[in-house]
């Protein structure tokens, strides 16, 4: 039971400069422990919000000691519980989160709780921003010709947000168009310090989608969790968590002439990947702070998913202030902030000398010595310099299949295919570009990279390059403000005269909402096998992810991606080959195209203005005319309607009791998939279009809905029963029960039958068999999709035996229920000599008092192997989620026993 604040004596009074008071906080330096000046600052923020919230209860001031003394438990793997200040919901994540919510006020009716319990206790904003396609491009009309397409194929998944904002208290949403979530986040929504009702406290939220991360750029603490943990922490839960390790990351330097923050970015993912960060907080620090914007700042946390690590973080400085200033925020409100973080210890200020911080381990980087680079072709971390591009393309063309490597014969390697486009005779050959898209929060959110773009457009305009009329070319700002200043700088018509015409507000190509390329393209590289390429100033090109069709998938700036479709290939050394010819026959070089260093700084300085940020803002929650006229039923209950196929509702709750179901182990399991490394949360639950042989067309079909009105997987999240028939249904998957195939099918092994995963998950739960997974290392890597999670559990899966699992999907699998767990150091399936024909049975005590996080558990096949594993349950609150079958399960039967 929650007692009184045993930390009440620590209250002191924020005083405004100009007198009165801004309110009342938990005061860190009243503490009077040194220990607490060498924490890390995003260390501080955990340690403040244990204080804030210590209870006795959900957060004990044991919990407060361990962080206090970080320096000695972060090594030791100790749990503590966090409360962040608010929630941050995209609408494909954000759909089946209102979904649950609903469908737990349901069950609450059934088992005569108040099911007005369910409601948010904390701020959610959920921004609409995954649902634009790329239907229309290269158009001045694709802005509006997209946003009808988007109503149309999302009317009822919008109508059920505009209910559940209507219906939930504590609950923003933020309507289609207006931008990315990670975007509006930084721009708008992101408070740095919350003052709510005269109390202050820092800012910190957790998110439904991997790149929340972004927000870490702004001093505020965020990071990406499973929509499970999310909806936990809305309804008041604690989130359990491990006291990370802080790597330390010290910046010196300035970057050089022509290197962009996009570059910097690519390398620090390097850099973090080879040193090894997955669980760990990144802080930046050191002189070469002050060379970054920002912008920069942002871009370089919004990749801590793609680098490994829960947060990248920049603690609060004179440059952040600045910029809350240039985004709108009040003088009065930037003046609270700066004095309660100084106040409190978490403000750097580089003019005054800094306390040595102590840090887990250390990194350096000279930011001279980062040079301009891409990422590819299937992998984040795969860096390329531009210099050895070429060489590395036609490496990956002789590499056997693997993340470089194409295994293209070298008698093919010159192919070319002869195609006819609209009238035009065209030709295409390996690593030309079919698709360059400017796109993601990563980049649209800052204006040194994205005006570069433009610069880069207006000298190849001027010097009569064009970019051929088959790339596929997009551009989809992060936020209003950018075409604002696109247009203010008059270099938006160059951008268009290239192609690159405004598609949305949304985040389009980076999730795979690339729309379909030309037919006559789409023919020339299925029917000649060839490697085409996609360039995108994305975070991720994981296979199969950015298109189907394109098989190569760089990540560059801005600037490079407006390159990289001049020269209509990625096989070109820019050093030494033409981009093209321009209008007086001359031949026209990278050099002649790119921007300096000191032009780029002079048209943003000149262009990017508050009064735009204003402007764009004051406009958002108004929403547009298609959002205005969506009608939504009133009441605090959802009609389920069981004919839709966007909105079901799930069977998570049938037949739930008040008594939870205990500790259970696997029996005579047999394997649904038997898979090898990185096998990532797109592999296992698609966000992309619907294949039209799949399990999951043929229930769309069989219910009316024709094959152009199927949308993606990623929108239709909120109907389990698509979803279950989505799960594992990329097409590049590869199981090696299949002696590995690619493609979506796997072995019902007592008969041998190769169907789709979804019939043979089917087959064997109406034989009434249990099923596990096996899997190499990283396992669930990429976004934090909660359906790749539920998926797994719907089809029947137990456990799942890996050799490491991300973060996020390792607590989402623990949410739903499912046992994870990894084998012993040097063993893995292959060296213990499982095929996944064997039958499993994994032996756990009965009781869940009997289980400790972390053991471990012996695994026994029907041949007579049996193998040792680490059981991943890894906290004792993760413990409790298994006894009563789900994360959600446990909240609504601790909500109907509270008393208070």
């Amino acid at each position: 039971m929650a007692n009184e604040n045993p930390f009440k004596h620590i209250l002191k009074t924020l005083e405004k400069p100009s007198g009165g008071e801004f309110g009342k906080y938990y005061s860190l330096p009243a503490l009077n422990d040194s220990r607490i000046d060498k924490l890390p600052y995003s260390i501080r923020i955990l340690l403040e919000s244990a204080i804030r919230n210590c209870d006795e209860f959900q957060v004990k001031s044991k919990d407060v000691e361990k962080i206090i003394d970080w320096e000695n438990t972060s090594p030791k793997q100790v749990e503590i519980p966090f409360k962040p200040a608010r929630v941050l919901l995209q609408d494909f994540t954000g759909v089946p989160a209102v979904v649950d919510l609903a469908c737990m006020r349901d069950a609450m009716n059934n088992l005569g709780g108040d099911s007005n319990k369910i409601n948010p206790l904390v701020p959610v904003d959920l921004v609409i921003d995954h649902s634009v396609q790329v239907d229309v491009a290269r158009s001045e009309n694709a802005v509006q010709a997209n946003m009808e397409l988007e109503f149309q194929r999302n009317k009822e998944r919008f109508a059920f947000l505009k209910w559940g904002s209507n219906a939930f208290h504590n609950m923003l949403v933020v309507p289609p168009g207006s931008g990315i979530v990670h975007q509006v986040n930084l721009e708008y929504l992101g408070r740095v310090v919350f003052n709510k009702d005269g109390f202050l406290y820092p800012d910190s939220v957790v998110g439904t989608d991997s790149h929340t991360t972004m927000i870490d750029g702004l001093g505020v603490a965020g990071w990406g969790v499973g929509g499970i943990e999310a909806e936990a922490a809305m309804l008041g839960q604690p989130m359990s968590m491990v006291l990370p390790g802080v790597v330390g990351f010290k910046l010196s330097g300035k970057l050089r002439d022509g290197v962009t923050a996009t570059d910097l970015v690519l390398t620090v993912t390097q850099m973090l990947r080879k040193h090894g960060v997955v669980g760990k907080f990144v802080e930046f620090y050191g002189e070469g702070m002050g060379e970054l914007s920002l912008a920069d700042r942002a871009t370089i946390a919004n990749m801590s998913p793609e680098y490994g690590a829960t947060m990248g973080f920049f603690p609060v400085d004179h440059v952040t202030l600045q910029y809350l200033k240039l985004t709108g925020r009040t003088d009065e409100t930037v003046a609270m902030i700066e004095s309660y973080l100084r106040a409190n210890k978490m403000f750097v200020d580089y003019s005054e000398p800094q306390v040595e911080r102590v840090y887990s381990s250390y990194l350096e980087l000279n930011l001279e010595d980062v040079e301009p680079c891409i990422s590819g072709p299937k992998r984040p971390h795969d860096r390329v310099t531009l210099r050895e591009m070429k060489a590395d393309w036609h490496a990956c063309l002789d590499n056997r299949v693997g993340f470089k490597g194409f295994a293209i014969p070298k008698e093919s390697q010159s192919k070319v295919a002869e195609f006819n486009f609209h009238g035009t005779p065209a030709q295409l050959r390996h690593g030309d570009v079919v698709i360059a898209a400017i796109t993601s929060c990563t980049n649209t959110s800052n204006p040194s990279v994205m005006l570069g773009a433009a610069l880069v457009a207006k000298k190849a305009c001027e010097l009569g390059l064009e970019v051929k009329p088959w790339i596929k070319t997009s551009l989809a700002p992060g936020s209003g403000v950018v075409t604002k200043y696109l247009q203010n700088s008059g270099l938006q018509k160059y951008l268009n005269q290239l192609g690159f015409h405004i598609v949305g507000y949304g985040c389009t190509t980076c999730i795979g909402n690339s729309g379909d390329i030309d037919e006559a393209v789409a023919s020339a590289i299925t029917e000649n096998d060839l490697v085409a390429a996609a360039v995108l100033s994305g975070n991720r090109n994981f296979e199969g992810r950015v298109h189907p069709l394109t098989r190569a998938n760089y990540l560059a700036s801005p600037p490079l991606v407006v390159a990289y479709a001049l020269a209509g290939t990625v096989d070109i050394d820019f050093a030494t080959e033409p981009l093209g010819v321009g209008k007086d026959g001359k031949r026209i070089f990278f050099r002649d195209i790119w921007p300096s260093n000191e032009e780029v700084a002079e048209v943003v300085q000149s262009n990017v203005l508050p009064d735009m940020f204003k402007a764009t803002y004051e406009a958002i929650t108004k929403g547009n005319p298609m959002w205005n006229q969506l009608s939504v039923p009133s009441g605090t209950l959802y009609a389920w309607d069981p004919t839709s196929t966007y909105i079901h509702e799930p069977p998570y709750f049938k037949d739930m009791t008040m008594s939870p179901p205990g500790a259970h182990g696997v029996k005579d399991a047999y394997c649904l998939l038997n898979f090898g490394d990185s096998i990532t949360t797109d592999h296992i639950s698609p966000a992309g279009s619907i294949h039209k042989d799949s399990p999951a067309a043929k229930y769309l079909v069989e219910r009316g809905v024709d094959r152009r009105d199927f949308n993606s997987y990623g929108s239709r999240r909120g109907n389990d029963e698509i979803m279950a028939r989505g799960t594992f249904a990329n097409i590049r998957i590869v199981n090696k029960l299949v002696g590995g195939e690619v493609g979506p099918k796997t072995l019902h092994i007592p008969t041998g039958d190769k169907l789709s995963v979804f019939d043979v998950a089917m087959r064997y739960k109406n034989e009434g068999h249990d099923t596990i997974i096996l899997a190499g290392a990283e396992y669930g890597s990429g976004s934090s999709r909660d359906w790749a999670a539920k998926g797994p559990m719907l089809l029947g899966v137990k456990a799942v035996i890996a050799k490491s699992f991300e973060r996020i999907h390792r607590s989402n699998l623990v949410g739903m229920g499912i046992i994870p767990l990894c084998f012993k150091t040097g063993e893995d399936a292959e060296t213990l000599g499982l095929t996944g024909h064997e039958r499993f049975t994994i032996n756990l005590p009965s009781s869940v008092s009997e289980i400790r996080p972390g053991q471990d558990v012996t695994v026994v096949t029907d041949n007579g192997k049996s193998f040792a594993c680490t059981l991943r349950f890894d906290t004792e609150v993760e413990l409790a989620y298994f006894d009563h079958g789900g994360i959600l399960q446990y909240v609504i039967r601790n909500l109907i026993h509270a008393k208070h």
